[in-house]
């Protein structure tokens, strides 16, 4: 969180599957807590996880495993949408 304050970032991607913080709680707490929160991408255990990305406030979504092309994509996606938004 420290490191997400200071700032600098243009993205972030979160494991939601991590422990002991999961991925999903961080982004929830990103978006609540920083100001101008960077978008944040979250790799979730599977598909059917993408309700509870939804509740972490998640920019996107990836369900493991990880398709590259869909990994690629999504963080183009939210690179395009930040710039978008910065001019």
């Amino acid at each position: 969180m420290d490191a997400a304050d200071a700032g600098g970032f243009d993205l972030f991607i979160l494991d939601g599957e991590a422990t002991p913080l999961g991925g999903m709680g961080l982004c929830r707490q990103l978006k609540n807590e920083i100001f101008e929160c960077p978008p944040v991408l979250v790799l979730t255990g599977r598909v059917q996880d993408g309700w509870i990305a939804s509740w972490s406030q998640a920019d996107a979504v990836v369900p493991q495993p990880l398709d590259p092309v869909a990994l690629a994509a999504a963080v183009a996606e939210l690179g395009r949408s930040r710039a978008a938004r910065a001019s």
